[in-house]
């Protein structure tokens, strides 16, 4: 059991250790003399071999891997009662240990947000890791494949609802008490979210915010359709004129009877998505930030937070204290999940990675330097 434990910072390598090396293309390493010690004709020809050196390594070749890194950061905000929990496992193979066998690397984060008093938050909180790995038959493969994949949404999908029958069965939690649960997993290149209620889980591709979740409150579409024909309605924003969400784990005081249809449910939506060196990071949080700012607005602040002091904890923290800026109403809860080593983000490109690697560049004359600026354009 992990009773609130996170795993911080554990990095899975990114790549084969042979690519560990700084010297992985013959001759890369190898800084030459200085420009001045060498003859004009020996100074061209290194302004024309080095960028060519660039060209023909095999880092484009390297299948993109995540680095996993994370960091949080929850505050209580104006409320006089903190609600929200999250747990953080950056290794879940480490952490499990015999129990699971999965494409590596791998990474469990959850994200809860209490209402009706902080026990059903609490309670996803000690047992997630339980209801999510060792009561389900949760799949076991070490080779990604779409088979793997299917089954490993199933195992999500009947562990959201399991969690939500324990709320109903565990007599220290009242029936008014819920929680809105999102959780997002990593298993070797693909993300896979799964959302009940209104905690949000956003992508930043190249610094674009892609939502990987949607928001289940009666102003949805979708859902407003679905809760007009389970009898349910809308009064003021709110499922039944009482609560701000349409989906959520507990709240059995506004549910029907195991196996009738009821307006508020526990099923999660899921998003999946194969991870490439576009992506840089992901940002969970609970609706304390998202009521104040936008997807993209979140994106840009942790990227230039990134940029800033690649510290994935500091920009959780920024980004929490940016919505207390904007007047927040609710508590603040926020994980941010890189999934590259490079400042910002994904894996650097090739041509980035291997600039950092020539050192020799530095000794390169302006001439030298003007040739290997346009060896690194892209062609018009």
């Amino acid at each position: 059991m992990v009773a609130g434990a996170e795993v911080m910072h554990q990095v899975v390598p990114l790549l084969e250790a042979s690519f560990h090396r700084r010297c992985s293309v013959k001759g890369v390493d190898e800084v030459s003399p200085p420009v001045e010690e060498m003859s004009p004709e020996a100074a061209s020809e290194a302004a024309i071999e080095v960028p060519e050196l660039m060209v023909k390594a095999p880092v484009e070749s390297l299948q993109f891997s995540p680095n996993i890194r994370s960091g949080s950061f929850a505050d209580i905000g104006p409320r006089r009662y903190m609600e929200d929990e999250h747990i953080r496992i950056d290794d879940l193979s480490g952490h499990l240990g015999s129990l699971l066998m999965c494409p590596a690397p791998n990474a469990f984060y959850g994200v809860f947000d209490g209402h009706g008093g902080p026990d059903a938050a609490a309670y996803m909180k000690r047992h997630a890791i339980r209801l999510f790995f060792e009561d389900s038959e949760f799949p076991q493969a070490l080779e990604e494949d779409e088979s793997f994949y299917v089954s490993v949404e199933k195992s999500i999908h009947n562990a959201f609802l399991s969690a939500d029958l324990a709320l109903a069965d565990d007599l220290a939690i009242s029936r008014s008490s819920g929680t809105t649960a999102l959780a997002a997993l990593i298993f070797g290149r693909q993300l896979l979210v799964a959302n009940a209620g209104d905690c949000r889980a956003v992508l930043c591709r190249k610094g674009v915010a892609v939502e990987m979740s949607r928001d289940h409150r009666p102003t949805y579409d979708a859902e407003h359709e679905r809760i007009t024909e389970c009898g349910g309605y809308i009064e003021d924003g709110y499922l039944n004129g009482v609560l701000s969400v349409t989906r959520a784990l507990g709240d059995w005081d506004m549910k029907m009877p195991q196996g009738s249809r009821s307006p508020l449910i526990a099923e999660p939506e899921f998003q999946q998505t194969t991870l490439t060196e576009d992506d840089e990071f992901l940002i969970i949080g609970c609706d304390g930030i998202w009521d104040v700012m936008s997807s993209q607005h979140a994106v840009t602040i942790v990227r230039k937070g990134l940029r800033r002091h690649d510290d994935p904890e500091r920009c959780a923290r920024e980004l929490a204290m940016e919505a207390k800026r904007l007047q927040t109403f609710d508590n603040l809860t926020v994980i941010v999940i890189c999934f590259g080593s490079e400042l910002g983000g994904g894996s650097p490109s090739s041509e980035q990675a291997l600039i950092r690697r020539v050192r020799c560049c530095k000794s390169l004359s302006s001439e030298a330097l003007c040739n290997l600026k346009k060896w690194l354009e892209p062609n018009e």
